[in-house]
């Protein structure tokens, strides 16, 4: 199975929208790449920019090479405010994987990208700032993978 190595840097957001009206705003982001909901990854939360987070917290995913030649997968970026009663959404970020390779592609496998954080079909709620690199394509034996991903090994 061929595969690549995914690094993505969430660095920073601006000018979001303020969910919380009486405390400080607690901002952390949720990282998912494709269409399975067990890669999501998360960035520890920001205490203090409120509406102006800044994470600069990276994360690495292993992806099959087929998610850069179709276009139907995608990186999505969510944001929420931390609360006692649960966390509150603020808004997110969806970049198909075949456009950020393409864009990527032409600067050597990597990029930094200013996307608008979107909530629902509303205008721009802010802007986010993330850098990403893509590894080099290896093959990767069905066998192995599915050991490293299940943590269990063959005697």
């Amino acid at each position: 199975m061929e595969c690549r190595r995914f690094e993505i840097t969430l660095v920073s957001a601006s000018d979001l929208e303020d969910v919380r009206k009486l405390f400080k705003m607690k901002v952390h982001a949720r990282v998912s790449v494709g269409s399975n909901p067990n890669t999501e990854k998360r960035t520890p939360t920001d205490k203090h920019g409120e509406i102006n987070p800044a994470w600069n917290f990276s994360m690495k995913f292993t992806i099959s090479e087929s998610m850069i030649h179709y276009p139907n997968d995608m990186l999505v970026i969510k944001l929420y405010c931390k609360r006692k009663l649960g966390d509150r959404y603020i808004g997110e970020m969806h970049m198909l994987m075949k456009e950020l390779y393409e864009y990527s592609y032409a600067n050597g496998g990597s990029a930094i990208m200013t996307c608008p954080v979107h909530k629902g079909s509303a205008q721009s709620q802010g802007i986010l700032w993330f850098s990403y690199r893509f590894g080099e394509k290896v093959t990767i034996d069905k066998l192995v993978l599915a050991e490293s991903v299940a943590g269990w090994s063959m005697c």
